[in-house]
């Protein structure tokens, strides 16, 4: 699966989280009520469905100006992956459990290395 698909696919579960979401957002106790962790989470992991899956679809359009060695591109690549599909799952498994809250340095260091090398890699 290419970044672009992955992306869409991302991007096409946001949408229908969305739209479960939408389905009891006027209910006050929905999920705990709206400043509860679980109903927080949800919404994060919602809305980073559709950033991180447009952010891999950019990252497919961006990858071939991308002045790197092959094992860069291939840690950019691989970052971006980690990121997008692990950080709304750690949303959701913390809305589920909260001790997977512990688990959310794994995408954001993947998000961080991806974005410094793609950074690198357009500035050289």
């Amino acid at each position: 699966m290419n970044h672009a698909s992955l992306g869409w696919l991302l991007i096409t579960l946001g949408f229908a989280s969305g739209a479960l979401l939408g389905l009891g957002f006027h209910k006050p106790g929905f999920l705990g009520g709206y400043d509860s962790l679980r109903r927080r989470m949800i919404r994060l992991g919602h809305i980073a469905l559709v950033a991180l899956g447009a952010l891999n679809v950019l990252y497919g359009l961006t990858a071939p100006q991308l002045a790197l060695k092959p094992w860069e591109i291939a840690v950019a690549s691989w970052g971006m992956i980690i990121g997008a599909v692990g950080m709304p799952l750690c949303c959701g498994l913390t809305a589920w459990r909260t001790g997977w809250r512990l688990a959310f340095p794994v995408p954001v260091i993947a998000l961080i290395t991806a974005g410094v090398t793609i950074t690198r890699g357009l500035w050289t």
